[in-house]
């Protein structure tokens, strides 16, 4: 699908209210700009993406439009002292994807210092089985651990939306790092798959719905992985234990929180938002550097649904009803 004038990429053209999305050929002189040119291998699709492509919300403002907020793939033109053709690269965040066109196509230009080195020992691939998802897991366990969170902690660590793409990779990381991971989910079907990631407790979506009486619960989590906000997020905060930290990624559950100032005055707790989006190199580096040594491979593989370019428009209708667990990779060559 890609040649050496042309590119194949998902475009998005708005067409009145309606948004209509299709497979196009397009010349390299409708790259976006940037000094660095990308052949894209992989992509992956995420509740945003399936948002984008399904033209809801009011994440893009501008079409036509090719959506994906993450790729990766090998550079083959560079103006930037830090990347050579060759290079494997990973690109995240930034509003790729948003603002700027994104990674759902076979090839792109982006700005170099959006760029990361694909770390010794990852694929390309398993890049893409990591993606944001997994940058924004891994910096939510940093960032926990940077507030005090220790595998000999009182208490599991708690991780809502567990099933979803963050969920899947915070409860394999923290897994492998000795934490007791107590996994929250609505689908009966994805308990065995939560369990083989290393998931110790399984904790159903129902019960943390239920408000706590009084501003107060019994100390109940270590630390807390938070991917749905909303009215369950000011549940859960009553059940931390003292000085505990709880890194909240996503607001699927709705944009409001509600709370009192009892946990955080009586406890000492930490509400730590995350944010993968303009992460510095320095940082995102880490992050990805810590993906390839602590994310075991098996436990990858098990995340990984793989799917072609014309797969999209069906995977993003499943993902925006909750029908899809772990990470979709999608193989723009195919």
């Amino acid at each position: 699908m890609i040649d050496d004038d042309h590119y194949t990429a998902i475009v998005l053209e708005q067409d009145g209210d309606a948004v209509n999305a299709s497979i196009q050929t397009l010349p390299d002189d409708r790259l976006p700009e940037g000094n660095v040119t990308v052949d894209v291998k992989y992509s992956t699709l995420n509740y945003k993406d399936g948002m984008i492509v399904q033209g809801l919300g009011k994440l893009v403002r501008d079409y036509p439009h090719i959506p994906g907020i993450d790729c990766a793939g090998t550079v083959i033109d560079s103006d930037s002292p830090d990347f050579k053709a060759g290079n494997d690269v990973i690109m995240t965040g930034w509003r790729f994807g948003e603002t700027h066109w994104g990674g759902l196509c076979t090839r792109t230009r982006v700005k170099s210092e959006w760029l990361v080195p694909l770390p010794a020992g990852m694929t390309l691939e398993h890049s893409m089985a990591i993606g944001t998802a997994g940058l924004t897991a891994m910096l939510a366990v940093m960032t926990l651990e940077e507030h005090g969170l220790k595998p000999e902690n009182k208490g599991e660590v708690l991780i809502t939306g567990a099933a979803g793409g963050v969920g899947s990779i915070a409860t394999a990381i923290l897994a492998q790092l000795g934490y007791r991971v107590a996994a929250s989910t609505g689908r009966a079907d994805t308990h065995d798959y939560l369990k083989g990631l290393g998931a110790t407790t399984i904790v159903d979506r129902a019960e943390l719905a239920e408000a706590p009486r009084g501003p107060m619960a019994s100390e109940r989590w270590s630390g807390i992985v938070d991917n749905v906000g909303g009215d369950q997020l000011g549940n859960i905060l009553k059940s931390l234990a003292y000085w505990g930290s709880c890194a909240s990624v996503g607001n699927a559950g709705g944009i409001k929180f509600s709370s009192t100032v009892i946990p955080f005055l009586l406890r000492g707790i930490n509400l730590l938002g995350i944010d993968s989006n303009t992460c510095p190199l320095e940082r995102r580096t880490q992050a990805w550097t810590r993906l390839a040594t602590q994310l075991p491979g098996d436990k990858l593989e098990g995340m990984i649904n793989r799917v072609g370019l014309a797969d999209t428009f069906d995977l993003a209708g499943k993902i925006l009803q909750g029908q899809v667990r772990g990470r979709t990779v999608i193989d723009v060559n195919a």
